[in-house]
Formats: structure tokens, C-alpha cells, sequence
């Protein structure tokens, strides 16, 4: 194993057991050895996915789950302004994002808003636990090339399916992309919702969003 590939190894673990002293130090060292900023997100991403299975195991509970995204918005302050930029390709263009409706966690949805930001998007942020009358409204009101859902749990599907029936009720399905990420999130649940894209990190969306 190389050096930087051991100290990523080092990343993921210390976000994973939510040491935020290691996390950030890597996260210095990674770039200081020149791996680039996207990259270094990826190995931050899983390192919180790693966390995601400490707490399936039973090995975490939801208070690690917490700290564990308060050091990953951390280290992100860090990364942001390092992220590569493509203007041309994202020039103009308009995310609107939101956590579904019965859904309160951001984490997730923060980061992706984060980089988005970083690679010029104009991103609108609807918050957590979002009604499907408010992506629809959102829509309307800032004509947004893409639309991003962030869901983390299970039970939410159903407020899913309902902020894309409303879309297409709406007559607005044929103006946006969507997309969809978080932990509850998977390309199947994308099929079968009509999503055009999940994005298993937030880099992932960009780079579609960018390519669309």
C-alpha cells in the first residue's frame, strides 16, 4: 500500500470512529501529499458510509451518527474552496435540493448543496423534511435545470414517490433532471421512482449534473 492510499485508509477509519483530531489531520496530509480535493471527498464519503455500517451493526448509535457529520461538515469547510471548478460547464444552471418530507437529517444533503456550490451551481435549499408541494412550488418559482432529493431513511420512500407524482401531476416533469442520494437511496429506488440519476456521493452528482 502507498502512502497516501495508507493515510486514506487512515481517513476513512477515523471518520468512521468520529476522531475528528486524525480526520482532519489526513485530510491536511492527503492534500498536502497532492491528491486533489474531489478525491479526498470521496475518501471522506466512505468514511461515512463506513460509519452508516458501524450503526446497522448496532457498533454506533445515533449520537455518533451526529458528531460523525459534524467533523465531516468540518473537513468539507476545509475542502470546498479547493474543489475544481468548471464555470463554463456549470454556468448558470440551477439546483433546487431538499431532504423529503418525514426525512429531518442534513448532513447529507448539506455536503452535496456544499459542493455544488464549490463547482458554481446556483443551488436552493429547501431544507429538511420537504413537503412535494414545496419541490414543486421551488420548480416553478427558479426554473432549475436539476432537482435533488436527499433521503436517509427507509421509510421515506413513500414521500418520494409522492414528490415525483406531484412533479409529473404538475406538468413539470419534462423541465428538470432529478437525482437522488443518501443512505435510503439506491439506483433501483431510482428506476423504480422515474429519478433520472442516483448519485452515491455528492461528487457523483456533480459530475453528472456537469455532463447533463
Amino acid at each position: 500500500m502507498s502512502g497516501s492510499e495508507d493515510i486514506a485508509e487512515k481517513l476513512k477509519n477515523a471518520l468512521a470512529q468520529c476522531d475528528e483530531t486524525d480526520t482532519m489531520a489526513a485530510v491536511e496530509q492527503l492534500l498536502a501529499g497532492g491528491m486533489t480535493a474531489d478525491k479526498v471527498v470521496a475518501v471522506c464519503n466512505q468514511g461515512m458510509g463506513l460509519l452508516g455500517e458501524r450503526f446497522d451493526s448496532g457498533e454506533a448509535f445515533v449520537p455518533d451518527l451526529m458528531f460523525g457529520g459534524a467533523i465531516m461538515k468540518k473537513a468539507m469547510a476545509k475542502l470546498e474552496p479547493l474543489l475544481p471548478k468548471d464555470a463554463a460547464a456549470s454556468a448558470g444552471k440551477t439546483l433546487v435540493i431538499g431532504t423529503v418530507q418525514h426525512d429531518v437529517h442534513d448532513i447529507g444533503k448539506d455536503i452535496t448543496a456544499m459542493v455544488f456550490r464549490g463547482n458554481g451551481f446556483n443551488v436552493i435549499d429547501l431544507g429538511v423534511n420537504v413537503k412535494p408541494e414545496a419541490f414543486v412550488e421551488a420548480i416553478k418559482k427558479h426554473s432549475p435545470e436539476f432537482v435533488g432529493m436527499s433521503v436517509l431513511l427507509t421509510t421515506c420512500y413513500r414521500s418520494v414517490t409522492e414528490t415525483m407524482d406531484l412533479i409529473r401531476a404538475s406538468g413539470l416533469r419534462d423541465k428538470v433532471k432529478i437525482c437522488i442520494g443518501g443512505a435510503a437511496a439506491s439506483a433501483l429506488v431510482a428506476e423504480k421512482s422515474g429519478i433520472d440519476f442516483y448519485g452515491e456521493t455528492a461528487v457523483d452528482g456533480v459530475n453528472w449534473s456537469k455532463a447533463n
